[in-house]
């Protein structure tokens, strides 16, 4: 949709974004405006899965970024696509290969977003990176770490994922993975297993792993809302599991800062809500740590709903800026 040169300031249309939000049981689209704010009734989901087809995952990504596309103001432009995926992706080829959707190995999402916008007559840049990029550079804006220039953004939930922003500037390396915290392997703590190794923080720490955990203690119950909910009511099997998860946590976090002398790390995602003492459990490795700028990280929670991903994809448009 190329902007007419004879608007004016005052007269051009909004600048909005086509943010889209690609994970292993979903994807998501929806146009997020310059402030970070979504416009309402532009949000939509489709499933996307272990089991999902290429087709099938092609319908789900095409469906959701042409309903969001539909449902834009007259008053409005769009000035690209920002595309956050699950990982591992290839940032300048444009793939990715999300380790829980295993039919997209190396599958072209940047040319296949790029050319259902050509299909809707738009003729703007489309940007991919990875979901911990997007999210950290949400809590960045308009999160938890505005004012903050070294920070990490992690996602605890059915996986663990994160991102870097060091010196105000994003970390991406050069295949786009920098910040995979998930897969760091955190000392003697040996967890279930994840891609083949028991010992990285994802292998204990996720959600589904703590649960893991937790039923090979004797939990009986099944999901992390169930631990959640133990936990309150004092079951000692829940509260070690919780406390367990936040050491291996507190690790990685303190490693990460000892490398890369962070000042904040934002948590999201749903495991990160079991229970306010998961934070409490992370923050007791740091205050222990040897170094003094290690222990002067700040760890807290995401300041952001689940609207986070999206206003994050849509950040790598609108604060493209702090990319390499």
């Amino acid at each position: 949709m190329p902007t007419d040169p004879s608007l004016t300031a005052a007269t051009a249309p909004t600048p909005y974004v086509l943010a889209v939000d690609f994970g292993g049981t979903k994807v998501e689209a929806a146009l997020v405006d310059a402030e970070g704010r979504l416009v309402e009734g532009s949000r939509h989901r489709r499933p996307t899965g272990r089991n999902a087809t290429v087709p099938e995952l092609e319908e789900s990504v095409g469906g959701v970024v042409r309903a969001a596309a539909a449902s834009l103001p007259s008053d409005v432009a769009i000035i690209g696509v920002g595309i956050g995926s699950a990982g591992p992706i290839d940032r300048q080829r444009g793939l990715v290969s999300p380790l829980n959707v295993p039919h997209w190995r190396d599958y072209p999402m940047r040319d296949f977003v790029a050319g259902v916008a050509a299909e809707l007559s738009l003729d703007v840049p489309v940007t991919l990176e990875m979901d911990g990029v997007a999210i950290t550079m949400a809590e960045h804006w308009v999160g938890a770490a505005q004012g903050v220039d070294n920070v990490m953004g992690m996602v605890i939930s059915t996986g663990i994922g994160g991102g870097l922003i060091v010196g105000g500037r994003v970390i991406t390396g050069p295949t786009g993975n920098a910040g995979h915290i998930g897969h760091v392997e955190v000392g003697d703590i040996k967890g279930e297993d994840t891609f083949g190794n028991p010992y990285a923080l994802e292998a204990m720490a996720s959600g589904p792993h703590t649960v893991a955990w937790a039923r090979q203690q004797g939990f009986e119950g099944a999901t992390g809302e169930e631990l959640a909910a133990a936990y309150v009511a004092g079951d000692l099997v829940a509260r070690e599991a919780i406390a367990r998860t936040g050491e291996a946590v507190g690790r990685a976090i303190a490693s990460a800062t000892a490398l890369l002398d962070l000042e904040l790390v934002a948590i999201g995602g749903g495991f990160s809500h079991s229970t306010p003492d998961l934070f409490d459990h992370m923050r007791e490795v740091i205050e222990h740590h040897y170094f003094p700028f290690v222990r002067k990280v700040r760890i807290v929670p995401s300041a952001l709903s689940s609207e986070g991903p999206l206003i994050g994809a849509a950040a790598l448009i609108h604060r493209a800026a702090l990319l390499p």
